[in-house]
């Protein structure tokens, strides 16, 4: 359910879970008309699959997964956040937020005035620095209402000068609206490792392949092939969060070889996947 007075009725329907998740448990999002202070902290120790249904609050949020990999779904795109990632979500953005794995959540609430963060209408993935990290942690265990004129007040002012300095990195996957192409997207995200080729998709769904690359492009900003690549890689980390071995993940996720998808994770990611997963 909407937080807020100021919430409109949704319109995300609870989108198809990445390969691996568990079922949805639903969580409760805060009932508030407005924060209480310019930034709000709140710390969740959840189960995989917890799910915040579609809702809209008039304050941005930071999700920091401390462990797991969060989701976030809007009308648009999907937005996954591995370890040492943060989802930044706008004020009066309708989302939902999935936990693909167990995860120790951090948030925080950000009134609009506090701090400008990218863009103002469009998530965006942050690569999470040592220092945000630790005042993250350290501003969630502040009471609600401290002292904005104390020790505490200066933290979170520290903290949204920091938030000011952090890289986005590209880890959003931008969803098609024309209904054919739609169609090729659920069908690469029910099975990953389909190999069929543009030509071929373009005949599944009655379009010429050189229709279909352009469609594609001027939907999603991606080509179809750069698309399924991101696709196959966020997906992968779900699985990877849960333990499952490299090698099974790669071969889910239509690599023939790990190497090369060893090769791609890393190049997506800046990092492989046992170094992000600590395995």
């Amino acid at each position: 359910m909407p937080p807020s007075r100021q919430a409109t009725p949704t319109t995300i329907e609870p989108g198809p879970l990445p390969r691996g998740a568990p079922p949805r448990v639903e969580r409760a999002t805060p009932r508030m008309a407005e924060l209480p202070r310019p930034v709000m902290g709140r710390v969740e120790s959840l189960p995989a699959g917890s799910w915040a249904r579609a809702h809209v609050h008039p304050w941005a949020q930071l999700s920091y997964a401390v462990e797991g990999v969060l989701l976030v779904r809007t009308a648009t795109g999907s937005y996954l956040a591995p370890p040492e990632r943060a989802v930044w979500v706008p004020a009066g953005l309708e989302h939902e937020v999935t936990t693909t794995a167990r995860a120790e959540m951090r948030s925080l609430y950000v009134q609009p005035s506090a701090a400008q963060i990218g863009d103002a209408a469009t998530p965006r993935i942050f690569q999470i620095t040592p220092l945000v990290r630790e005042l993250i942690i350290a501003t969630c265990a502040l009471p609600v209402n401290y002292e904005e004129a104390g020790s505490a007040g200066r933290l979170v002012a520290v903290l949204l000068d920091q938030l000011a300095t952090l890289t986005p990195v590209a880890l959003d996957l931008p969803w098609p609206s024309d209904a054919r192409l739609l169609r090729v997207s659920l069908a690469l995200q029910a099975d990953p490792s389909d190999q069929r080729t543009l030509a071929e998709w373009g005949k599944e769904v009655g379009l010429s392949e050189r229709s279909l690359a352009r469609l594609y492009r001027e939907q999603t900003g991606l080509s179809l092939g750069d698309w399924r690549r991101r696709l196959r890689l966020l997906l992968s980390l779900t699985p990877l969060a849960a333990g499952e071995k490299v090698s099974s993940v790669a071969r889910d996720s239509g690599y023939s070889a790990v190497s090369a998808f060893i090769a791609a994770f890393s190049q997506e990611f800046g990092q492989t996947p046992t170094q992000m997963f600590n395995r």
